[in-house]
């Protein structure tokens, strides 16, 4: 439809609605096809032209899809973003309409995700979040309908498109960082009995996103289970987006005692990672903070900084592990900890803060043993004092 009159436009795409054909539906109102080069749908009188030349309410989609078309045509984000909105109305009341039948799924797919799409191109003038946040409403709107089908057959149901509503309003949340309003969205997917029935790269996009929330919130068993389950099952060809995967899954895999291989980072090129591994397995203290200066960029932009900086800790679990393999008994004083900080850089710590360091790594079950504040002295214990990463 590169070519062609608006009215065989109109036609084109009636018989296809008359005809359930969803994909091919999609295509014709999509943001992102060939139709929208074609000069003969940019008409300066849309509404009249189309309005009662089709069934309602499609009528209305086409308007305000041909509006919007033509507002992109002219660089009016704004202007285009309102017309995609109303596209998500009407698309919230052909599902309403529609008992018992999914079909027209792969439309509501296309106009949620050009509606992500035209909203973050108006973020890039206005770019206070507000328009990407009126988006998410306009999702859950949708989100809505499918979730509340629940009598209709698994074949039929509306609940299947739940997934790809539920991964496009995480990807607007992450990009407005409002990562609290996921919960909600999270437990209804988790409770969803179709989870084996939802397309797997939805599946791998989901993970993806929660394993990355889970990273936030600590919860790094989680995370790596969900990222690992995003990495093996995302297609050996996909390089960027496997590569995306393992710039969060390294330092949660790290914090879990598991280094990465040069090879593999290599393969992937990320080889800032390398340099780490090494100062976090010697305890290198000044060494990370050298490291995460050197790649601070990279580390900031891809929003991992702080968790980057949490190796600290492991950094300080293995220096104290060198120290009790040196003493070579279960009473280590205080000041031979003190002593290993300040020859790794950290030359203006006092016994206090070394107490401290060594409590938070018994709380966090990095060393076993307890703390005599009287003789100033660390007993640990005398089997596994420091227990492998790998099994906290």
């Amino acid at each position: 439809m590169a070519t062609g009159t608006l009215n065989q436009y109109i036609q084109t795409v009636e018989r296809m609605f008359r005809l359930a054909e969803g994909d091919e539906l999609a295509r014709l109102l999509s943001l992102r096809d060939a139709h929208v080069t074609n000069r003969n749908l940019r008409s300066s009188d849309i509404a009249s032209l189309v309005e009662g030349n089709c069934v309602a309410p499609l009528d209305e989609l086409i308007i305000c899809h041909l509006l919007c078309v033509k507002a992109i045509c002219e660089k009016e984000y704004s202007e285009a973003y309102s017309h995609q909105s109303q596209c998500v109305v009407t698309i919230v009341k052909i599902l309403q309409n529609q008992k018992e039948q999914n079909w027209c799924l792969p439309l509501m797919y296309t106009v949620c995700l050009d509606l992500r799409l035209v909203a973050q191109k108006a973020e890039t003038i206005q770019s206070n979040g507000k328009i990407l946040e009126k988006a998410a409403e306009s999702l859950l709107s949708c989100f809505r309908v499918c979730a509340a089908d629940n009598r209709t057959s698994d074949e039929d149901t509306k609940r299947l498109g739940m997934l790809y509503l539920v991964n496009q309003l995480l990807k607007v949340y992450f990009r407005i960082n409002k990562l609290h309003l996921c919960k909600p969205l999270i437990r209804a997917i988790d409770s969803s009995p179709l989870w084996y029935q939802f397309p797997l790269a939805q599946q791998i996009t989901y993970r993806y996103f929660v394993g990355r929330k889970a990273m936030f919130d600590s919860d790094y068993r989680m995370a790596d289970e969900y990222l690992s389950f995003a990495f093996q099952k995302c297609h050996r060809r996909s390089h960027k987006n496997k590569r995306l995967i393992l710039t969060y899954l390294i330092p949660v895999k790290m914090l879990l005692g598991y280094m990465p291989t040069r090879n593999l980072l290599q393969k992937y090129d990320l080889l800032q990672f390398w340099d780490l591994t090494s100062v976090v397995k010697n305890g290198d203290l000044r060494g990370i903070d050298r490291i995460m200066e050197m790649h601070e960029t990279f580390f900031i932009s891809a929003g991992i900084y702080l968790i980057v900086e949490k190796l600290k800790i492991i950094a300080y679990r293995n220096l104290f592990r060198k120290v009790y393999l040196a003493e070579n008994t279960h009473q280590i004083e205080i000041a031979s900890f003190q002593a290993a900080l300040q020859i790794m850089g950290q030359e203006d710590v006092d016994s206090d803060e070394t107490l401290c360091i060594v409590a938070n790594l018994i709380y966090l079950g990095k060393i076993k043993g307890y703390m005599s504040y009287q003789h100033k002295k660390v007993v640990v214990s005398k089997q596994n004092a420091f227990p492998p990463l790998s099994t906290l």
